[in-house]
């Protein structure tokens, strides 16, 4: 086995659903304690995350990444046990092989590979790991970025693990992400009998056309780096379970991603005047989880591209497609980042799996990345 598939084995036999690490960061800071970073442990309330650095000069290049992972769902329905890994016709099987552990692993062995090759190379490697990416994500990288910024310590570069490919492994690179706002609307009516509906009022039917309404609208038309804004009702609940109770409320959660022609406010402001057309009652709850953002071309996009090419030949496609992820919160501070990863064609789904060589072709386009910016 190599010794990135060898890591991967260890670090997904570790039951690590989120919030829990079960021990990996120990695993990779024992690694990379042993060629020379400083590593420095930041736990909040029930998150544990590390930085670890090595170098004390710009630029710096972070790899960031998560040890959680999602539940397992019936582990009946698996073809092996999730925390059990076992490879079958060249696929490595279980929970978090790709999405992310088997990127972590690749990350390390890289590491390991250019320090050895270039022990005294320019400016500063770091790790920023958090074993809370999948759950609520307050107490995690978010967190560590603030401690960062507390002493000035930044980011030039950050290459986040998430797997981004398609078809194969680095034919798709995320250069930035969509926003995500979230929002609870609690509409009020009045319940009564369904045969006397003169006596309530049915908020089901009070906002019935609002809510149409709002997933007919045109948000806008997306830019060259982005897609239309979308709009998405996830969830909707009234009544008591029975036929003959008109309901006295309306939940309906919704969720929009939006591009960087939109700020979060304006959805706001929009939505609620189209709710207020209605004369209902209604109350709302807002919950912003990113705003979007996009890293440029530049040297971080650039190495990558070219590593990729030069290491199988593929001609990389720039995307912002898909979920938030923690490169949210490091973009901000002005650092350039990319997300680079294994397929995501069986993420957060039973039987989840990771090519064996796919991980050491990740592995490589990381070293090459390194050698590109610090070499």
């Amino acid at each position: 086995m190599s010794e990135t598939l060898d890591l991967a084995i260890d670090l997904i036999s570790r039951d690590s659903t989120t919030p829990e690490d079960k021990g990996c960061q120990d695993v990779m800071i024992a690694r990379l304690e042993a060629i020379g970073f400083k590593a420095e442990r930041m736990r909040f309330d029930d998150v544990d995350n590390f930085w670890a650095r090595r170098g004390d000069t710009a630029p710096v290049l972070a790899f960031a990444g998560h040890t959680d992972v999602v539940p397992t769902g019936p582990v009946e329905k698996w073809h092996s046990h999730p925390f059990k890994p076992e490879i079958r016709d060249g696929q490595l099987y279980g929970r978090g092989a790709a999405d992310m552990k088997g990127s972590l692993a690749a990350m390390v062995t890289a590491a390991e590979r250019f320090v050895a090759e270039h022990p005294d190379h320019n400016g500063s490697l770091a790790f920023l790991i958090t074993s809370d990416e999948e759950g609520p994500s307050i107490n995690g990288t978010v967190k560590v970025v603030e401690a960062l910024e507390a002493r000035n310590e930044k980011m030039n570069y950050c290459l986040v693990g998430e797997p981004s490919s398609s078809k194969l492994a680095g034919d798709v690179i995320k250069n930035g992400r969509r926003g995500s706002l979230n929002a609870v609307l609690t509409v009020k009516g009045k319940q009564g009998h369904v045969a006397y509906p003169h006596l309530a009022s049915n908020p089901v039917h009070l906002a019935a056309a609002a809510v149409a309404e709002l997933a007919a609208e045109t948000w806008d038309n997306g830019n060259d780096s982005f897609p239309p804004t979308t709009f998405q009702v996830s969830n909707i609940h009234a009544g008591t379970g029975v036929t003959n109770v008109i309901p006295g409320e309306l939940e309906v959660v919704f969720n929009f991603r939006f591009s960087t022609e939109q700020t979060d406010q304006g959805l706001r402001d929009r939505v609620e005047a189209l709710l207020n057309k209605y004369e209902f009652d209604y109350d709302i709850q807002w919950t912003l989880s990113g705003h979007p953002f996009l890293t440029a071309e530049g040297a971080l996009v650039d190495a990558a591209q070219e590593a990729i090419k030069e290491t199988t030949g593929i001609d990389t496609e720039l995307s912002t497609s898909g979920g938030t992820s923690d490169g949210r919160f490091i973009a901000p501070t002005g650092a350039q980042v990319l997300e680079l990863g294994p397929l995501n064609a069986t993420i957060h789904q039973i039987n989840e799996c990771v090519g064996v060589e796919e991980l050491d072709s990740i592995s490589n386009y990381y070293e090459k990345i390194m050698q590109k910016l610090l070499g």
